[in-house]
């Protein structure tokens, strides 16, 4: 244990000046240009051949024991997220680390580091695959979409991205560390679908004749209030979470508004929950526009698979959490975090786990979020991961095939569950006027 643990402490340097340069270089997804370029050039001084990500940001590389056995993917975050109130916030971008993800890249630094270190390999059978990821916060869902209409992308989030290009194929099972205020497991978070919502209506003067018009900002309005009133009917079970904001509200105000803008998540603890959620929601959307003499066009776009942690990866962290850390006497939390992660994707078809490091103080993705303990956020962080490397690989990586014996998957293959995926993608204006009728298309 003192030789692992010693072997990422030897490189604190490294990893604490990786966590201060993200920290003051934050970029939003598949824009983390500096980001991934300063950690590509780190890796490559460590000795790594990467393969990078065609066209956007990310790399990866394998290391390989030499020895028979499965393969671990270990990840590490790339974007910020946008807070432009947040003291330390990009003047230009409002970009901001409020969500840890710096920590997480300056941890997997360390953790490559540690890897090369004589005699850690020792005794590990299989593969480990590093991969620096970008994209995982579900924003500036315009840019992503301008993306993929350029066929940049397809997905909006990187885990999805990297899946579909087969980045992640020959991995049997992953893991990565999120930032938080101190270590812990639990059971996952739920998943979510992105939208966006365009209602449109007819442009008038508003003074002098708001008749010749129709409203597309009360036709928001009504759908926002619809919305609400539908919220006593989700399950709490389900953790159903729909939370719009306006984009585009008018272009001028003595003009009644013509398009106005919304964009969203509906979010949920199952697949089942969420697609069931969104018709509801897009009833309510839908009928509010009706009730006005409105169009929508609802966008709905895969957002993140729910994230269902393995309870073998997961007593298989709290091993390594206690092992580094056997003051702490950690358990397993047995809540769902009503946030996502791309994680979730890879959770529906291999064991994943996504614990959390300490040393971070403040409200996550809000102004005072900080970094108070960067020795627990990165440091600590990538000791955890080394030994949860050790714990999975060795014995013949007997752990780790206990493991996927046990492992049943969500889908059969990551083709049948990008497959299912795409089912959740639509767009389209929702309502078809006749001449004394309308058919509304949910």
């Amino acid at each position: 244990m003192e030789q692992l643990k010693n072997a990422v402490q030897k490189h604190r340097d490294l990893i604490l000046g990786a966590e201060r340069y993200i920290w003051q270089n934050p970029e939003t997804g598949y824009r983390e240009t500096k980001t991934n370029a300063y950690l590509a050039k780190e890796f490559e001084r460590l000795g790594y051949t990467l393969t990078y990500a065609d066209g956007i940001t990310g790399f990866y590389t394998v290391i390989d024991t030499g020895r028979e056995g499965p393969e671990v993917l270990v990840l590490g975050e790339l974007d910020s997220v946008i807070c432009p109130t947040h003291p330390e916030a990009d003047a230009e971008t409002g970009a901001v680390h409020s969500c840890g993800h710096h920590a997480q890249c300056a941890a997997l630094l360390g953790l490559a580091a540690a890897l090369k270190e004589p005699h850690v390999l020792d005794g590990l059978s299989g593969r480990i695959r590093l991969c620096a990821v970008p994209a995982e916060e579900l924003l500036e869902i315009e840019y992503r979409k301008e993306l993929r209409a350029k066929g940049k992308i397809k997905y909006f989030g990187g885990k999805p991205e990297f899946l579909h290009r087969g980045y992640f194929d020959g991995v049997d099972m992953a893991f990565m560390i999120h930032t938080a205020q101190d270590f812990q497991v639990t059971d996952g978070s739920i998943g979510c679908i992105a939208k966006n919502i365009i209602y449109r209506g007819k442009s008038a003067h508003a003074g002098g004749a708001p008749w010749q018009g129709v409203n597309a900002l009360y036709a928001a309005s009504c759908g926002i209030n619809a919305a609400n009133a539908v919220r006593e009917t989700f399950k709490e079970a389900d953790v159903i979470r729909f939370h719009p904001i306006v984009t585009h509200g008018g272009d001028m105000v003595n003009a009644v508004p013509a398009e106005v803008r919304l964009e969203s998540y509906v979010r949920g603890k199952t697949f089942e929950a969420i697609v069931n959620a969104n018709k509801k929601l897009n009833r309510a959307l839908a009928g509010a526009a009706l009730s006005l003499g409105a169009n929508v066009e609802i966008i709905d776009i895969p957002g993140y698979g729910p994230l269902v942690n393995d309870p073998g990866m997961m007593e298989m962290a709290l091993d390594a959490m206690n092992a580094v850390m056997p003051e702490k006497e950690l358990k397993i939390q047995h809540t769902t975090s009503s946030g996502c992660t791309d994680m979730g994707d890879l959770s529906s078809i291999m064991p994943v786990v996504h614990p959390y490091a300490g040393g971070a103080t403040g409200t996550g993705h809000g102004a005072d979020y900080l970094i108070t303990d960067p020795d627990a956020a990165t440091v600590v962080s990538a000791q955890v991961q080394l030994v949860m490397l050790h714990l999975l690989l060795k014995d013949g990586a007997a752990r780790a095939k206990k493991i996927l014996a046990d492992f049943t998957p969500l889908f059969a293959s990551k083709e049948e569950y990008l497959a299912f995926v795409d089912t959740l993608d639509a767009d389209g204006e929702r309502i078809v006027y006749g001449e004394n009728s309308a058919e509304v298309k949910l």
